[in-house]
């Protein structure tokens, strides 16, 4: 029953592999606006993705701690018992999560028209390559995606008014002339 009780309270560790996917938002970024530049990539390497372990320790030693408290017949024996199980389990916690999580992604820079750069890691199951035209979209989870824009002709430039003109400065009218029956 102890042992259960360890493993019922580590399981969630298993799933707490992030997403780190140019296609998948986090719910709180769905809604919002961000802002989006053109770029072209300049550079890409593969890097790794660690997961902070804090989720795994935090956990893991509850489990460690519920677990070692069983040691013994209670007082310093306990004690001693709860302790290192909260050690343990935050080490243990902490490993499971790191191999649930941890993963692989790229590290993109891309050139903005304007000739500054910008490094967004994400994961990709294709990457972009060297050159490709791009879009960066900026806000909570900033993302570089393919640029899949259509440029549209901008609408012709407003007519500037006419300016008023004072009556002073028209011409006379002409009347047409008299004929004669």
């Amino acid at each position: 029953m102890k042992h259960a009780c360890v493993l019922l309270l580590l399981a969630p560790l298993l799933g707490c592999g992030s997403s780190y996917s140019p296609n998948t938002y986090n719910a709180t970024a769905v809604q919002q606006a961000a802002k989006v530049e053109r770029g072209i990539v300049v550079g890409v390497r593969t890097v790794g993705v660690s997961a902070s372990g804090t989720t795994g320790a935090v956990t893991g030693g509850a489990a460690g701690g519920i677990a070692g408290s069983q040691v013994g017949g209670g007082g310093v024996t306990g004690a001693i018992g709860a302790l290192s199980g909260t050690v343990i389990g935050s080490l243990v916690g902490t490993t499971i999560e790191h191999s649930a999580a941890d993963a692989p992604a790229l590290e993109y820079v891309v050139r903005k028209p304007n000739g500054d750069m910008v490094s967004v890691t994400q994961q990709d199951t294709t990457p972009l390559a060297i050159g490709q035209k791009v879009l960066v979209i900026a806000g909570p989870q900033a993302r570089i995606v393919a640029d899949y824009t259509v440029d549209i002709e901008p609408p012709p430039p407003p007519v500037p008014p006419l300016a008023p003109v004072k009556s002073e400065e028209l011409p006379a009218p002409k009347l047409p002339e008299a004929t004669s029956l």
